[in-house]
């Protein structure tokens, strides 16, 4: 259902919805980035239309919003556990399509990936998709390469244009809500009337049909690439910063860790927090075994799963070109000219 609103009576609404739902979208934060004076965008909670970034790109992903980053699973003493309470309001976060199809990769690891994540799916089913569409790529971008430019997959969509805003709403509990706020004598003929609260129209979102950055992944990889002294060069380039890993939406490695509290050593918590395959020490193992030693040979596990390894299994690739990870590097390592290097050596090696 297609829907034009004022921007006023859309803040009244996204109120309304708030009762319900936690709404999460991209927000410019003044002097937060990595820079001085530099302006950080990422996912904050928001409450009117106004605060939410739509014309440039997050920083980061939503995943900080809707995945913790410490997450707490249990609280233990000597002889019992109990799991933390959890928010009882659903989360509704604004999204473009590249990260809408970011959360289907994710839950192919934690729902389907032979065991369920409990804990991820009761986070999951909380949340709901509102598309944010694209009007032009933004740098780095290359998610028409990917397939993940265009979706369906979403609950709403929300477009500001002046003092209105544009929606089409598929969920019928979002729609239950909007439509409260309709003038009783409006009909699908009405022309807008700028002092009611809704106009009924056609809306359809907005999709990049192109990108200024393409790849091309080769279908002829094989095991003689994972040996290849290309990756040498990201043993020098890579810093082992991890950056690249918590920027992706696709990224959901983390690590285990026991708090035991000061006043009594047999009591504490068991958290989940993020981590990184790029990370020096991630791959150590009991008896001092470690798996990746080299930067470089880390750098060949991120980018092979993102495009060879997931899609083995999956048959889809993890990558959904939202162009992050070159946006975020500090060592301007792009992973687009990564993946077209490796479509290079191939032939190459054919």
């Amino acid at each position: 259902m297609g829907i034009r609103v004022k921007v006023d009576k859309f803040n009244e609404i996204l109120k309304a919805i708030s009762k319900d739902y936690k709404v999460f979208a991209p927000v410019v934060q003044k002097g937060k980035n990595t820079f001085s004076e530099t302006d950080l965008i990422a996912y904050k909670e928001v409450k009117s239309i106004e605060k939410i970034e739509f014309n440039k790109k997050a920083q980061y992903s939503s995943k900080e919003a809707v995945m913790p980053i410490t997450q707490t699973l249990f609280y233990f003493t000597e002889e019992n556990y109990t799991e933390p309470k959890l928010d009882s309001k659903k989360v509704l976060v604004f999204l473009r399509s590249c990260d809408i199809h970011a959360f289907k990769r994710t839950d192919e690891i934690f729902l389907k990936n032979g065991l369920m994540d409990n804990y991820y799916k009761v986070l999951r089913d909380k949340i709901k998709f509102v598309l944010m569409g694209c009007e032009k790529s933004f740098d780095n971008c290359f998610c028409v390469s990917m397939g993940t430019n265009t979706t369906e997959d979403y609950q709403m969509y929300v477009k500001p244009s002046g003092d209105e805003v544009l929606m089409d709403i598929k969920d019928e509990e979002l729609k239950k809500i909007v439509m409260a706020f309709e003038d009783d004598n409006l009909t699908m003929d009405d022309n807008f009337n700028l002092e009611g609260n809704l106009a009924i129209e056609e809306v359809k979102p907005e999709f990049v049909k192109e990108n200024s950055v393409e790849v091309k992944i080769s279908q002829g990889i094989d095991k003689s690439l994972f040996s290849h002294e290309m990756w040498k060069e990201y043993d020098e380039r890579c810093i082992a910063c991890g950056r690249c890993n918590f920027a992706c939406p696709t990224c959901t490695c983390f690590t285990m860790q026991d708090i035991f509290y000061k006043d009594n050593k047999n009591a504490g918590e068991r958290r989940r927090v993020w981590a990184s395959c790029q990370i020096e020490g991630y791959t150590d193992m009991a008896g001092g075994h470690i798996f990746r030693k080299a930067n470089g040979d880390r750098m060949r596990f991120k980018v092979m799963h993102k495009i060879y390894d997931f899609e083995k299994r999956f048959g889809y690739h993890m990558c959904v070109g939202c162009g992050r990870c070159d946006d975020i590097c500090p060592q301007y390592i792009s992973l687009s000219n990564c993946i077209n290097k490796i479509n290079h050596v191939v032939g190459e090696l054919k």
